[in-house]
């Protein structure tokens, strides 16, 4: 029985440490915001589109399919996560999420929010978790260390 607890332990502990990291203080986002996300890895293309907009205290991410079936929605309140619907959790998202987060925070917030990342030029990094290219302020590829990588572009009113 102890086995399993501290099995229980050892596992939660590494949960923990392996989250995303999040900003000290919410940035100031122009929201809402409609993104068109690819994700690539290896041969394989997915394409969503994902909607960031202000909710009380909070900012709402919701991503769908492009036939609009949600694929994963949460919720950033006080600087937590927190599950948003009936759907299951989509740790994948979560890290994009706070890996998009990051990549939209305004240059002039980034050291306040971030005290580990660099910005030169074009590009952006917070090392050993996520690398930004900008192509335009809001037109951008985001890589993970361990893959996958994103393209991400605004959407106007036309489909991706």
């Amino acid at each position: 029985m102890i086995r399993f607890l501290l099995l229980g332990c050892v596992l939660l502990l590494s949960a923990c440490a392996s989250r995303a990291p999040l900003p000290e203080q919410t940035p100031n986002l122009s929201l809402p915001l409609q993104l068109h996300i690819q994700r690539l890895l290896a041969d394989q293309r997915q394409d969503w589109v994902l909607v960031i907009q202000r909710e009380g205290p909070g900012i709402r991410w919701s991503m769908m399919d492009l036939l609009g079936i949600p694929q994963a929605r949460q919720k950033l309140v006080d600087g937590e996560w927190q599950a948003d619907g009936l759907l299951p959790p989509n740790p994948e998202a979560r890290e994009l999420f706070a890996a998009l987060l990051f990549a939209l925070t305004p240059k002039d917030e980034l050291s306040g929010n971030y005290p580990a990342a660099w910005q030169h030029g074009s590009q952006r990094s917070l090392p050993a978790h996520w690398e930004v290219r900008y192509s335009q302020p809001m037109s951008f590829e985001l890589n993970l260390p361990k893959g996958p990588k994103y393209q991400v572009t605004p959407l106007s009113g036309d489909a991706p």
